[in-house]
């Protein structure tokens, strides 16, 4: 069918067909639905590692909601194949191929970002009341629910607050005063609070107090906030924010 298709079509470049003709709804409801471990393990499988798992042969549809049976259906539908048979219906299981990975990462980016649609106004709200707990613990839960096959450096961070924030006025590495800031939130209105995001990428967990403190204090000494005021904003809140893969932190500038 997809070769009668392509025969007939003016534009013979190749297109995923099998990815399009099924809801895949498989995946779709492992991710939505799914555990943090099985979230892990199907990042795992796109970063195109393998995972062990005993396979039963004989499935019925009654049996798909039972957690201990999703590879099998996985398998047993196409969206894994077998790389190595370990015996005793033990086998290591890998994405078979690329448009299938493409679902894969497609659904896992559809529920990222319909989880960060409800989430991000929380955050920024937050920020604006100066309430850090909250927003630490609001910013981590969108990592954790985040793609973790991207490369962690600070520039891959800078882009994800940046598209956190989206649809707000934002200016990014803009020429400070005595330096170059992340990213500044403009308010609506003037007497509404601006918001200076400083970002920092750690190297180990340890780091992530040290390095979001260092955020903040340069903040301060390059006087970001009084940039911002000179402009006419009359309130500016500053942060310092490092993360570290899934695992962040932020510091709020001490008035």
């Amino acid at each position: 069918m997809y070769v009668d298709c392509k025969l007939n079509s003016f534009d013979n470049k190749p297109i995923s067909f099998w990815a399009n003709t099924s809801g895949n709804d498989l995946v779709v409801n492992y991710i939505q639905n799914g555990s943090d471990e099985l979230h892990e393990e199907f990042e795992q499988l796109i970063q195109g590692k393998s995972l062990t798992k005993y396979i039963k042969p004989e499935l019925t549809y009654r049996e798909m909601d039972n957690i201990n049976n999703i590879y099998s259906f996985l398998l047993l539908t196409g969206y894994l194949k077998i790389k190595e048979d370990l015996g005793e219906n033990k086998y290591k299981l890998i994405i078979p191929n690329k448009e299938v990975y493409e679902i894969y990462k497609q659904t896992f980016m559809s529920y990222f970002e319909d989880y960060t649609f409800v989430r991000k106004e929380d955050l920024y709200q937050s920020l604006v009341k100066g309430d850090v707990d909250q927003a630490n613990e609001i910013l981590g839960d969108i990592l954790s629910r985040s793609i973790s096959y991207f490369d962690n450096e600070e520039s891959f961070y800078h882009g994800f607050l940046l598209g956190l924030f989206s649809g707000k006025k934002i200016k990014s590495n803009r020429e400070a005063v005595h330096g170059r800031f992340d990213l500044c939130i403009f308010p609506k209105q003037i007497f509404q609070t601006a918001l200076i995001l400083e970002c920092k990428h750690s190297k180990i967990v340890k780091d992530l107090i040290k390095d979001s403190s260092e955020g903040a204090q340069q903040i301060i000494d390059n006087k970001y906030e009084e940039e911002i005021i000179n402009e006419g904003y009359l309130h500016v809140k500053g942060y310092g924010i490092s993360f570290y893969k899934k695992y962040c932190y932020i510091v709020k500038v001490q008035a």
